[in-house]
């Protein structure tokens, strides 16, 4: 299997562990000193105990299971270092009854750590309307 195709293996594993809440499941793409900066508080999380945690928290928000879609996935290798960006969705109830239907903008950075690739930092972002200062939460693909 070649390197696009082990990290593509990693973000579908990803993508069934968080619609199934399963954090076991994806845990073991990230490596120990992962760093994310994601569309909430706090500025970053670090470690993967951190990442954990965030999970964790974020997946006992929702009653199951979770709407979770990734489009617009490109990904470039090369023998050690590797990124992707993509758009992401969710769309899920909350264990208070409200709906979280919304897409954000990732990026993921890998590192080919001995023969496994790992999951180094990832980066979440929403636009956000200049004019009101508010997150542009309603937008959508294209292709949607």
């Amino acid at each position: 299997m070649n390197s696009e195709s082990e990290i593509h293996k990693i973000i579908n594993d990803s993508i069934e562990a968080i619609r199934a809440k399963n954090i076991e499941k994806l845990m073991p793409g990230y490596a120990p000193d992962v760093v994310q900066f994601d569309v909430v508080d706090p500025l970053q999380y670090k470690g993967s105990d951190g990442i954990k945690k965030r999970m964790n928290d974020w997946f006992s928000s929702f009653k199951s299971p979770i709407g979770y879609d990734v489009r617009e996935l490109e990904i470039t290798a090369s023998e050690n270092i590797a990124f992707c960006h993509s758009l992401n969705g969710v769309n899920a109830i909350k264990t208070d009854g409200g709906k979280l239907e919304m897409w954000w903008r990732t990026t993921m950075c890998f590192r080919k750590i001995g023969s496994k690739w790992l999951i180094t930092h990832v980066h979440s972002s929403v636009p956000f309307d200049p004019v009101t200062g508010k997150a542009s939460t309603e937008l959508k693909p294209d292709n949607i």
